[in-house]
Parts: structure tokens; sequence; C-alpha cells
């Protein structure tokens, strides 16, 4: 049996040609499209840090766990190592249990829970604790199960689009999740058609997948940063114990990133956030 750390210990390999550009690197694309979640990680903790100061210092959990997403998916890419792989797809799993539990709407909480997020978040992270234990028994499914994952939060973005009839939302929503679909579409083709891709000598797409991902953050990021707007109103009445607003950023000022481009999403003191969006 090799060694978890040898390179191609792992099962999975993607399309990509092994070893073509450099005898240190297994899959050179895949490799360094990754060196992008490195930039991106903290500048989005220097650009969102009013929005921070706003509402909950664990948000930077989840701009350091975008980075060693990166890092771990880097390090599996150049090794092909089962160590790499684990590394990497479990770095996933608690990065979308980050965005699950700061900026799920209260509303999709389970019912038993009411609308307790401490408890939820508990909820969240002994799931995840088992989740990560249970990735080691058949890694060759893990990748399916952090996309199901991504599935039930694309579900509750569009459940969210539909009560709203904010323009700037309605178009952060769908650039979004247009982005994701693209992502997922070239995931999959990665995976099913990669006889083909090789035959046309194109056997990218899951670099191209990887860029896509950082473009909406990962759906962990990209769905869940579309919940802010709605998320962050509830959550302000329900420290202030008042009305609950429309979507809107009433008391935030939020700077972020929208398709690589700086946008900024002001305070307002109307239900309806005024958003900046450029293409």
């Amino acid at each position: 049996m090799p060694s978890i750390f040898a390179y191609q210990s792992s099962e999975v390999d993607w399309c990509e040609s092994n070893f073509q550009h450099w005898e240190l690197v297994a899959e050179f694309y895949n490799t360094f499209s990754n060196v992008t979640f490195f930039i991106f990680g903290p500048l989005m903790m220097f650009l969102m840090h009013p929005y921070v100061q706003k509402r909950s210092r664990y948000i930077y959990v989840t701009f350091i766990l975008f980075t060693v997403v990166g890092l771990f998916s880097m390090y599996f890419h150049m090794t092909l190592s089962f160590l790499g792989q684990m590394l990497d797809e479990i770095a996933i799993l608690w990065l979308l249990a980050s965005g699950y539990s700061i900026w799920m709407p209260r509303c999709y909480f389970p019912a038993f829970l009411g609308e307790n997020r401490p408890q939820y978040i508990c909820l969240v992270i002994t799931a995840t604790v088992v989740s990560t234990f249970l990735s080691f028994l058949t890694p060759m499914i893990n990748a399916y199960a952090l996309n199901s994952i991504a599935l039930h939060v694309v579900y509750v973005v569009a459940q969210e689009y539909k009560k709203t009839s904010n323009k700037e939302l309605r178009r952060l929503i769908e650039v979004t999740m247009v982005s994701w679909a693209f992502a997922f579409t070239s995931w999959i083709s990665d995976c099913w058609l990669c006889s083909f891709w090789q035959w046309i000598n194109f056997s990218y797409l899951h670099s191209i997948c990887l860029y896509s991902r950082l473009m909406e953050t990962r759906i962990s990021e990209g769905g869940p940063r579309a919940l802010v707007f709605f998320e962050a109103p509830r959550e302000t009445s329900m420290n202030r114990q008042g009305p609950v607003p429309g979507p809107g950023l009433q008391i935030l000022e939020l700077i972020t990133v929208e398709d690589g481009i700086f946008s900024r999403m002001a305070a307002t003191t109307s239900p309806i956030p005024h958003v900046l969006l450029t293409m």
C-alpha cells in the first residue's frame, strides 16, 4: 500500500495529463489555478472589514478557510496524493460549514431549533465533525457529497430570489448562480467526458472550474454572499428586538468582490440596499 504522502496515491485523477509540464507537478494547470485563492482570501478580509465589524468577527474564519482551501487544493493537484485529496475535501467541507453557520437565514433552521443560532451552529459543527470522519470511509464519493451540499445552498438562494423584487439583489444572485452553474458543468464534464476532452486536446476544464468557483467564491461564499442581504437585517432586528425590515443593509457597509471587479454595497436607511454593481 503506498504512503498517503506518495505521488498519485489518491484514487482521484482529473482529466489533465500528469507531469506534462514539470516533473514535480502532476497537474500543472489545476495546481496553479489555485494561486488566486491566496490573493482573494486576504483581499476579501480587507475589503469586508466594515461588514465584519458590524456582523461577526467569526467571518474572518471563513476567509481563512477560503485561503486554506486554495493551499490544500494546490497541494492535492500537485501530488495527487491521498493526503492532499483528504485535506482539500475536508477544508471545503469546513468552509461550507462556516458559511452555513454564519449566513443561513433563520427561517431555514430545523423546526426543533426554532430560531436559535447558537444551537444551530452546534448542530452544524457536530454534523461536520461526523462528516469529516465519514469522508475517510469512501473517499471517491466525497466530491459528489460536497456538491450535493452546494445544491442545497443553491436551493436556499433560489427561494430567497423568489421573495425579493430588488433588481440589484436579483442581479447579484443571477450572476452568482450562473457562475456556479458554469463551474459545476465544467466539473461534471471533466469527470464524465474526459475521453472527449482529451481527444480534442482540451483537458483543462477542472482548472476552469476552480477559477469559476473563485469568481463566485466557491458557492459557500457566493450563495451566502447573496444571503448576507437577507440575513443581515434579520440578525440586526433580532439583536435590537425590533421589526424585521425587508432585504437591505440598513446599518451595514459592505465592500466585496463581484466577478473580480470591486463593488461597493453601501449603507442605506431604506429597506432596499443601494448596490453599485458593475460588469
